[in-house]
């Protein structure tokens, strides 16, 4: 038999070439360090929470949890390299993602997406989009942030922010709807996202007061400049822009009015216990309140007069309804001593209550059908 031709040979060889470099390509490329996994729609129980709940699952975070971690019938988890969702009955794993290339800068969940940025060298350069309900891929891309950027969240806006400016994503499509970086001379101390829009507080040379302004969060236009008076001990930062936008300075928070920045009486906080989880400042939006949670108290605001409709001892900031789509439900459950207590969102009157013992404070709450969920700093509780 004749040997075959030296072409043959040739081709062969390029063949085999190429499928060794191919190889190590995929084994060296972000697709091989990827695992991930997908999950059909969650079946939430239709059932309202009972009279006497128990703690049926902890899920424990080895990363910085995002504010509101329901989202699509799914509870989000972070860890170092990527993120889980959870049955929110069972506690169980329903899907996940992780980078074994890549550290996770941050994640938020709004619009029925989970949104995150990858840190794969010195920035966080690779954001993604998945289904909260699925874990399928939405959207991917490439950005260029500070490697300590982090992610916040409302309807339709991700700020993704950093000391030296903002970005903001449209979570829905993927494209950067706008920036914002503080004028020359000017430091960045902190920006939010809520309802009211994006709010970044700065100092600016020449003035003793803080510059807080609001811009609109899908064009980016400034709505409104304000000053605000530092105390003398220096402490202050923002609490949030849903309804209002409110800044803690000391033991008081200063308000803003929403549309025009107008300044609403001043909230004096309880006086610091020296217990972390107390210390944390907590502000969303319920219907047509802002909610304030500090150091063991909730307060519903009118955000037109910054005045409390209601206040009471609490553990947490309560459910919005923000995580079932009803944000304009009638009642919010509130974490108090004891267990969680449906209350009637206008007059803050208990219309229910479900008995748990052992509730941490600091959380913030949310519903999943029958379950009540726990977003503490470090973990995820569900009460079943």
């Amino acid at each position: 038999m004749r040997p075959p031709p030296l072409r043959v040979w040739v081709w062969t060889a390029a063949a085999l070439a190429l499928v060794v470099v191919a190889t190590l390509l995929w084994r060296g490329s972000s697709v091989a360090a990827t695992d991930s996994t997908t999950a059909p729609e969650p079946a939430v129980p239709d059932a309202a929470p009972d009279g006497e709940l128990t703690e049926a699952w902890t899920a424990q975070a080895g990363a910085p949890l995002p504010r509101r971690v329901v989202e699509g019938g799914r509870v989000l988890v972070t860890d170092e390299h990527g993120f889980a969702a959870l049955d929110a009955v069972t506690g169980e794993e329903a899907w996940h993602y992780r980078r074994g290339d890549a550290r996770l800068c941050d994640a938020t969940a709004v619009n029925g997406l989970v949104v995150a940025v990858f840190r794969t060298a010195d920035r966080c350069d690779e954001a993604l989009a998945l289904t909260a309900a699925t874990g399928v891929r939405a959207w991917t891309r490439n950005l260029s942030l500070r490697g300590d950027a982090t992610l916040a969240s409302t309807d339709r806006v991700v700020l993704a922010a950093g000391p030296t400016g903002v970005v903001v994503l449209d979570p829905v499509g993927d494209n950067v709807r706008w920036r914002y970086g503080p004028p020359e001379g000017c430091r960045l101390l902190g920006s939010d996202v809520g309802s009211a829009g994006v709010v970044v507080l700065q100092r600016c040379p020449g003035t003793a007061a803080l510059q807080l302004r609001l811009f609109d969060g899908s064009s980016g236009q400034a709505r409104w400049t304000r000053d605000v008076a530092v105390p003398e001990d220096g402490t202050v930062r923002l609490t949030g822009a849903d309804r209002v936008v409110g800044v803690v300075a000391g033991d008081t928070l200063l308000l803003s009015r929403a549309d025009d920045g107008a300044a609403l009486p001043e909230l004096p906080l309880p006086a610091a216990t020296g217990d972390p989880g107390t210390e944390l400042l907590h502000q969303a939006g319920a219907g047509d309140l802002a909610l304030v949670w500090a150091r063991g108290t909730v307060w519903a605001l009118d955000p037109a007069t910054g005045v409390p409709r209601w206040q009471l001892p609490a553990l947490g900031l309560p459910s919005t309804g923000e995580a079932t789509g009803t944000t304009d439900a009638a009642t919010v459950w509130v974490p108090e001593d004891g267990g969680f207590v449906q209350r009637d969102l206008a007059t803050g009157t208990e219309v229910g209550r479900s008995a748990a013992g052992g509730l941490v404070p600091g959380g913030r709450t949310a519903v999943v059908g029958p379950v009540l969920v726990q977003r503490l700093p470090d973990r995820v509780i569900g009460y079943r």
